[in-house]
């Protein structure tokens, strides 16, 4: 190749080169998600030359500022990045993690190189390429011109930051076509941001001598679209399916990995091979709806499974039919390999476990974990285990996990993904599906007669267990749903985010009203595991913590088991610190105390005694369950923390509100000794008469006026809760998403396609891309589905989102095209706005405006999608381009909805 320090590959005549020289600018101190709001290119802009002599202003270097410095890449693409000369003359890094801990080490760079597309020798393929670009562990990057760069607009794709197994790589068209006579030279710039969550402390990294490292693996493919054998392709690292016990499917679905090479294409049917008769007379596979793919896109096509007998094949043969745009055909054979047991008591079962499979919001394929109890059950169906894994732990390859996890001998251990390894740190999506796989668990041992003596209960509660992120998670999903939960044992646990690595090393701090910060931090609060702490303090919990703990200071669980007191001494919580113990030991889950704790909390029929006095903590109703069955329904200013306080006493039942607008409380539910008692809610006693008391499952309904009210809730009536509270509500949906786009505008449909593309990485959700009039003809016909729908827009909003926001909905509106609020025009330079809306046709759905007002801005928006935690985006943001060097700094104004969508002026920053 003629040079030293290149990398090559040739697909079909084309070659790209990759330069291993790389050009380095940092370090910069942000914290854990700023990289969102600021420019991936900080302190650059990319529309201008790089000057490599030039000096930055950085508080983490002797002098306060740094300049380029350089790195070598690997010819595999590994690339290690560490500043070892930051702070030499006092140990290097020690000095700066001396006052700020590890927040200290969090921190930005920019990284650079060179990549070169060679044309084909010859006129074998003389049409455009497209790069496959897969980055691990980077934040994001994107590829600019060598020349002629004035006014570029860099598109910023998402590497796969937290290394999610069986993730597509990312497929980039060039920003200008290579010629076809001689080499075209493009810039690669990548995002590198230091998290302790992903690389660890560098302490204990003994070739780092304490120096935090980026450890980041880039590799590129090159491809022409038209010299692929076919239009469509597997993609097998995204197929789901499930185990055969004694012949039969130990799931409800499939799910098969398809790509688009080239062209839209629809998925019209499932079709046996008719080679195995035995499969065509025993099993039936069924598609689940019709699914429309974009080009390059990666979907995952759902199958439904039924049975007439059972099956003793290991594996099954059969193919789609595609139909595209242009009315060509096309058909993709399919083998899925199938895990045969003969029965569930095998020790094979035991210790690894059994495949299970479902449909997660009506037509997503996904698999979890399950361990079968040792004996069928003797005094009915007993409750199970739910575990919940730590960040970066994929259940199916590693099995550690579901053999750590203890086993009940008449008890089913259920081991979900959380969507991905790291999903959504057990938030959002990541919960709704844990409890998805309880019900679709039930739902499987119930279909069998052979099964059910084996069953769960329907609407069952769990045990919950989990480590690290999953403890965490368990301390999170025990808070919000406590009713739902017999005990919690959360191990090595962190309280929330902000409090693992803290953010005091932000540089959005130094520009941004404090009253609008705390508007924008307002989205974090549904996360904040200790303020949610009163709901737990009635459930048994055994917290355990390694005492030597490198990854999740043991202090966390401490401060968690020092809040559940502080509400309740007598709180029946124990902890147990095991000295000496790193983060995870194989003794963690195998004591005498979980096994007791384990027999005292899954007796299935465990009475339950109602407290006299407890407090119900919500912040998004949506997100939370009922407290003893007491709920809070809405807000009286949604963005705040809402909380009853109840105490009962001989003849009276007081309630104390704290920003509540509306709640319900179980009449049937409360202590007989009170049968029509006064209830007394703030000082204010409602009366009720004696048949209302006599149902068992009478729910009182209150609402607040200018006194609380009865409303009309009964034992049948469906009770809408609001969805809002923040943009990351979005993400949990009741149907595959649905991204409306100008997909006849490069820019649009590129933008639509990394929306999916990071659903699809993140947290293996589903999308289907379609063009404004589609969409406005399906809102026409009522055919738009349940799924949440984003809307995106450039400039002047398509048919689709015009329709909407004419509605008049929430205080977004069209004035002469423009995009406005309250009367301000939101079409200044380089401006993105993100707001959620009403569903048109689902009340519990939502949908997410990302609208830009120019291509700049969209790209701003873009970056703003909620695919991580700890991104603080309530329910509209307006950013500019100021957010590029000043980070949310250059928010220009932000809020959460009020009640039905109205203004909320106490919880916005206009």
């Amino acid at each position: 190749m003629g040079h030293k320090n290149v990398a090559g590959v040739d697909v079909q005549g084309w070659r790209v080169e990759v330069s291993h020289n790389w050009d380095v600018l940092g370090p910069f101190p942000i914290h854990a998600r700023e990289q969102h709001f600021l420019s991936p290119s900080f302190p650059l802009n990319l529309s201008e030359p790089v000057d490599l002599a030039a000096t930055w202003p950085s508080s983490y270097a002797d002098g306060g500022a740094v300049g380029w410095t350089k790195a070598q890449s690997t010819e595999v693409g590994l690339l290690e990045v560490s500043f070892p000369h930051i702070r030499r003359r006092l140990s290097r890094w020690d000095s700066l993690r001396a006052t700020e801990g590890w927040a200290a080490l969090q921190h930005h760079s920019l990284l650079r190189t060179t990549l070169t597309v060679h044309p084909p020798s010859s006129a074998v393929s003389r049409t455009e390429p497209r790069l496959l670009v897969n980055l691990l562990q980077g934040s994001l990057f994107t590829i600019r011109p060598s020349s002629d760069y004035a006014g570029f607009v860099p598109e910023w794709h998402a590497g796969n930051i937290y290394m999610i197994h069986r993730a597509a790589p990312n497929t980039i068209s060039l920003p200008v076509p290579p010629s076809l006579d001689s080499p075209t030279t493009y810039d690669f710039f990548l995002s590198g941001d230091y998290e302790i969550r992903l690389f660890g402390d560098p302490r204990h990294d003994t070739s780092s001598n304490g120096v935090p490292k980026l450890s980041i693996t880039v590799t590129f493919e090159i491809e022409d679209p038209n010299a692929v054998p076919e239009p469509v392709v597997r993609d097998t690292s995204h197929d789901v399916a499930c185990d055969f016990v004694g012949g039969w499917a130990f799931g409800e679905a499939l799910g098969i990995g398809l790509q688009s090479k080239h062209g839209w294409w629809t998925v019209v049917d499932v079709v046996s091979t008719d080679a195995i008769s035995e499969v065509c007379c025993v099993i039936l596979l069924s598609l689940s709806e019709q699914m429309q793919i974009a080009p390059t896109q990666t979907r995952i096509v759902p199958l439904q499974i039924s049975q007439t007998g059972p099956l003793s094949l290991d594996h099954l043969d059969f193919s789609l039919k595609l139909k595209s745009k242009d009315g060509k055909d096309a058909v993709v054979a399919v083998t899925i390999p199938i895990r045969q047991y003969e029965a569930w008591t095998l020790p094979a079962v035991r210790t690894g476990g059994i495949k299970a499979s479902y449909l997660y919001a009506s037509s997503m394929p996904t698999a979890f974990l399950v361990a079968p109890p040792e004996e069928p059950n003797v005094d009915g169906p007993q409750p199970p285990i739910l575990a919940l894994h730590g960040a970066g732990l994929d259940v199916f390859e590693w099995d550690f996990w579901i053999k750590a996890l203890p086993r009940e001998r008449h008890g089913w251990v259920i081991a979900p993904t959380g969507r991905t390894e790291w999903g959504l740190d057990w938030h959002g999506p990541s919960t709704k599906e844990a409890w998805s796989t309880v019900a679709a668990l039930q739902r499987i041992l119930d279909a069998r007669e052979s099964w059910r003596a084996w069953g769960i209960p329907e609407d069952t509660k769990v045990l919950l267990m989990g480590h690290s992120n999953g403890g965490q998670g368990a301390w999170y999903t025990s808070a919000r749903f406590p009713d739902r939960v017999l005990g919690v044992i959360p191990a090595a646990g962190y309280i929330k985010s902000q409090a693992y690595v803290p953010w005091v090393m932000s540089r959005s701090a130094h520009y941004v009203d404090p009253g609008l910060r705390a508007v924008l931090d307002s989205s974090l609060t549904p996360d904040d595991n200790d303020l949610f702490l009163t709901n737990v303090v009635h459930t048994p919990i055994l917290a355990i913590h390694g005492g030597d703990d490198d990854n999740v200071p043991v202090w966390h669980t401490r401060e968690a088991v020092s809040v559940v007191r502080t509400w309740n001494p007598q709180a029946n919580i124990t902890y147990r610190e095991d000295p000496g113990e790193p983060h995870w030991y194989d003794s963690l889950f195998a004591r005498e105390d979980v096994a007791s704790f384990l027999s005292a909390n899954l007796a299935s029929e465990k009475s339950v005694t109602l407290p006299l006095s407890f407090t119900l903590t919500v912040a998004i109703p949506s997100d939370s369950g009922t407290m003893h069955g007491w709920a809070i329904q809405s807000l009286s200013v949604p963005g705040r923390l809402s909380r009853i306080a109840v105490t009962m006493d001989v003849g009276t039942i007081d309630v104390r509100t704290s920003n509540v607008d509306a709640f319900t409380i179980p009449v049937g539910l409360l202590p007989r000794d009170l049968v029509n008692s006064p209830i007394v809610v703030d000082g204010q006693t409602i009366t009720l008469d004696e048949a209302s008391w006599e149902q068992p499952e009478f729910i009182l309904g209150l609402a607040k006026e200018s006194t609380w009210t009865v409303s009309p809730y009964s034992p049948s009536s469906t009770i809408t809760i609001a969805r809002t509270g923040r943009i990351a509500n979005f993400l949990t949906t009741h149907a595959p998403f649905t991204i409306v786009a100008a997909t006849n505008v490069p820019s649009q449909l590129s933008s639509a396609l990394r929306i999916a593309h990071d659903l699809n990485i993140y947290h293996k959700l589903d999308a289907e891309i379609i063009d404004d009039d589609e969409a406005t003809r399906r809102l026409r016909d009522g055919q738009l589905g349940a799924g949440n729908i984003a809307v995106l827009s450039i400039g002047a909003t398509g048919p689709f989102a015009t329709a909407l926001l004419e509605q008049k909905k929430t205080p977004f509106e069209l004035e002469d095209g423009v995009l406005s609020l309250r009367g301000r025009k939101l079409d200044g330079p380089s401006t993105a706005t993100l707001f959620l809306h009403p569903h048109p046709s689902n009340p519990d759905g939502l949908t997410l405006f990302v609208h830009g007002s120019d291509a700049a801005g969209q790209e701003r928006a873009r970056r703003l999608f909620p695919i991580r935690t700890g991104i603080a985006v309530p329910d509209w943001i307006v950013i500019g381009p100021h957010a590029d060097e000043r980070g949310s700094g250059g928010v220009e104004s932000a809020g959460v909805w009020g009640n039905d969508w109205t203004w909320n002026e106490v919880m916005s920053a206009f």
